[in-house]
């Protein structure tokens, strides 16, 4: 068995240690305001129930590796204590990555990770209506230890779609499909019984930069769309040209001229497969197809 004292190695590395073997671990979705009423919206699975009587629950923003600064979840809190704190399903998976990228304080990562706002009932911070349980709470305390901001939270309100209860009002477990963070990349999905990786994001142009008819897709599902908005920027119109050649596109395009289906529902069935393979580059061009002005 190898044996490591914490003070002996770098902290990065025994991050990794922790991340590794303290899994799986269950995501908290928190959605927090600044006094200025700028809402923020970040997946933290440093997080945990902690008490019942009175409901508590604890997650833990680390201060940014580069310099040592406060996340923005962290400062809106000592502004507004309030925060609501939604879990997460497989579906939301990807949305929830883009939304941790390191957006500007002040943009709206609802409207990046293509989130939907609801406004909660007892507090100021809205709730992910995608979300199957959304918890409003109160901040009673935060502690700061080293590089980690502990925020202690008591549920003020509490809120279960009806799609996870079962006859008596219960929460079926059957009826969830919880993911869970890992070490690394890797995530847990509870309903597939199966491990995946969602790579660490950059900041990408969000849901809000998407065309509307990529964006309204009845195709594309929040996770597909998620792929698409982590990119920093379309392809350009010499690229999208030149993908009209292949042959994947010109059989979509001659099925289409024969009236057999509906050239955008084509396009957007190929892209979603495109997508489940990790080919986000070919799915954009795939898409565009479609576009006018290309």
């Amino acid at each position: 068995m190898r044996t490591i004292d914490p003070v002996e190695i770098d902290s990065r590395t025994f991050y990794k240690y922790m991340t590794a073997a303290v899994a799986p671990r269950p995501i908290a979705l928190a959605s927090t305001i600044d006094r200025s009423g700028r809402v923020n919206l970040s997946p933290f699975s440093f997080f945990n129930m902690m008490g019942i009587n009175p409901p508590i629950l604890v997650f833990a923003p680390n201060r940014r590796a580069s310099d040592h600064s406060r996340k923005h979840t962290a400062l809106n809190v000592y502004e507004v204590p309030e925060v609501t704190i939604n879990l997460v399903n497989s579906e939301m998976v990807q949305q929830i990555s883009l939304a941790s990228a390191e957006f500007e304080r002040g943009v709206n990562e609802f409207e990046k990770a293509g989130f939907t706002p609801l406004n909660s009932l007892k507090i100021l911070p809205p709730r992910v209506q995608e979300s199957p349980a959304q918890f409003e709470c109160k901040v009673i305390d935060i502690r700061e230890y080293g590089s980690m901001t502990l925020i202690i939270v008591q549920v003020v309100l509490a809120h279960f779609a009806e799609s996870i209860l079962d006859m008596n009002g219960q929460i079926d477990q059957l009826h969830t499909d919880w993911v869970a963070r890992l070490g690394g990349d890797w995530y847990l999905s509870r309903y597939a019984k199966q491990l995946f990786e969602v790579p660490r994001p950059k900041v990408g142009m969000g849901f809000d930069a998407l065309p509307a008819n990529i964006r309204h897709s009845t195709i594309l599902t929040g996770n597909d769309l998620a792929q698409l908005a982590c990119v920093g920027h379309m392809p350009n119109a010499e690229s999208i040209a030149a993908f009209r050649s292949t042959v994947e596109i010109r059989d979509l395009l001659a099925e289409a001229a024969q009236g057999c289906q509906y050239l955008p529902d084509l396009l957007h069935t190929h892209a979603q497969q495109l997508l489940a393979q990790g080919k986000v580059s070919d799915a954009w061009l795939t898409l565009l197809q479609g576009q006018k002005g290309f």
